[in-house]
């Protein structure tokens, strides 16, 4: 059985740097993309970075970018997401995601091209 588990969310203050984790389980996903979504209260789930399954690809939606870094450790079969500079509008739940094939190209953006996900960490940030 294929499990993702999120660690590493929590309260954190305006400005901090958390990193979250991914751990899969029941089958590898080197070749596979990887990405972390994420949901604020009463919004749909959005994307917010993919990696490709060498690494090599990364991509990450604007309002991130500068302050989150999505990395994987094929070895651990662990993807994870550094944030920097956490604003309030961070607030949310944090999904890992891992598609169940190989991707060609810049990484999916879309929550259809993800087959795994995790049950999500919640991650605060108060002023």
């Amino acid at each position: 059985q294929v499990q993702l588990v999120e660690s590493g969310g929590g309260l954190v203050q305006a400005g901090g740097s958390p990193r979250l984790s991914c751990a899969a389980t029941g089958r590898t996903f080197s070749a596979s993309s990887m990405a972390w979504f994420r949901q604020a209260p009463g919004k749909e789930r959005d994307f917010v970075a993919a990696i490709s399954g060498s690494g090599g690809v990364t991509y990450n939606v604007d309002s991130v970018q500068g302050r989150f870094t999505i990395s994987r450790d094929s070895a651990k079969n662990t993807v994870y997401l550094q944030m920097n500079s956490l604003k309030r509008e961070d607030t949310a739940v944090y999904y890992c995601a891992a598609s169940a094939y190989r991707q060609f190209g810049r990484p999916s953006d879309s929550r259809g091209s993800y087959s795994y996900w995790g049950q999500g960490t919640q991650v605060t940030v108060s002023s």
